[in-house]
C-alpha cells in the first residue's frame, strides 16, 4: 500500500467541507481507501447518497465505483469522520463490498430506474 496524498481540502457545497486525513492505494484489492473529516457546523450530518454523489464528482469517478463504508458523527460538534472506498472498476467493488454496504449506498446505481 502506498500513501496517495493527505491533508487535502474538498469543498462540498451546501454540505460543508472535507479534509482528507488518510489516502491509501490498496493495489491487492484494486481500490483507494480514503478517510476524511467532514465539517458541517450548523447543519445535519450529510446524507450518504448525497455525499456519495458529491464525492464521486469531486474525485472524478463513476458513482458505481465509490462506496461510503461508514459515517461517524461526533455529538454536538458538526464534524463527521467518513471512510470511503474507490474501486478501479465496478466488478471489484461488487466482489469486495458487503451487500449491506452496497444497499446503504443506494445500490450499484442509485438513480437507476426500477423495473
Amino acid at each position: 500500500m502506498s500513501l496517495v496524498g493527505a491533508s487535502k481540502k474538498i469543498d462540498l457545497g451546501d454540505e460543508g467541507w472535507a479534509e482528507i486525513v488518510r489516502d491509501v492505494e490498496n493495489p491487492l484489492i484494486g481500490r483507494r481507501e480514503v478517510v476524511m473529516v467532514i465539517n458541517h457546523q450548523g447543519r445535519s450530518t450529510p446524507m450518504r447518497i448525497t455525499l456519495r454523489m458529491t464525492l464521486a464528482e469531486k474525485f472524478g469517478v463513476d458513482v458505481k465505483r465509490l462506496y461510503i463504508r461508514n459515517i461517524h458523527t461526533e455529538y454536538g460538534i458538526g464534524r463527521s469522520t467518513v471512510r470511503v472506498h474507490i474501486y478501479r472498476d465496478v466488478e471489484r467493488a461488487l466482489q469486495f463490498e458487503p451487500k449491506h454496504v452496497i444497499e446503504r449506498n443506494g445500490g450499484v446505481d442509485p438513480f437507476e430506474e426500477e423495473a
